[in-house]
C-alpha cells in the first residue's frame, strides 16, 4: 500500500506561482509513475502532469509550458511548481500512482487563483 499527502495549496493572484508537494510512504521502492490531477467544482478529474522514475515526464497541453512536475526519488516525494497560473487553474489537485492493479490518490489541496 501507499499513502499520499499534498501539501502547499493556497490562494495566489494571477500571475503568481505556487509550488505543491505530495510525499510518499508505504510501499513507494515499488512506485513507477507518479502523477498530478486536478478538479475543478462542477468539472471532471483531468490529468495534468507525470513523472515516471526514469525522469520521462507528460503534461496536459492547457499547463505545458507553465507547470513543471519533478521528483526526489531519495524523499519519495513528487513537486508541481505551477506558473503564470491562471484564474482556470483554480481547482482541488491531487497526488496519484498505481500500484500493481491498485490506484492511490492522495486527499487533495486546494489551489484558488484569485485576484
Amino acid at each position: 500500500q501507499v499513502q499520499l499527502v499534498e501539501s502547499g495549496g493556497g490562494l495566489v493572484q494571477p500571475g503568481g506561482s505556487l509550488r505543491l508537494s505530495c510525499a510518499a510512504s508505504g510501499s513507494t521502492s515499488s512506485i513507477y509513475v507518479m502523477d498530478w490531477y486536478r478538479q475543478a467544482p462542477g468539472k471532471q478529474r483531468e490529468f495534468i502532469a507525470s513523472m515516471a522514475s526514469s525522469r520521462l515526464t507528460n503534461y496536459a497541453d492547457s499547463v505545458k509550458g507553465r507547470f513543471i512536475i519533478s521528483r526526489d526519488n531519495a524523499k519519495n516525494t513528487v513537486y508541481l511548481q505551477m506558473n503564470s497560473l491562471k484564474p482556470e487553474d483554480t481547482a482541488v489537485y491531487y497526488c496519484h500512482t498505481v500500484l500493481g492493479a491498485a490506484q492511490y490518490w492522495g486527499q487533495g489541496t486546494q489551489v484558488t487563483v484569485s485576484s
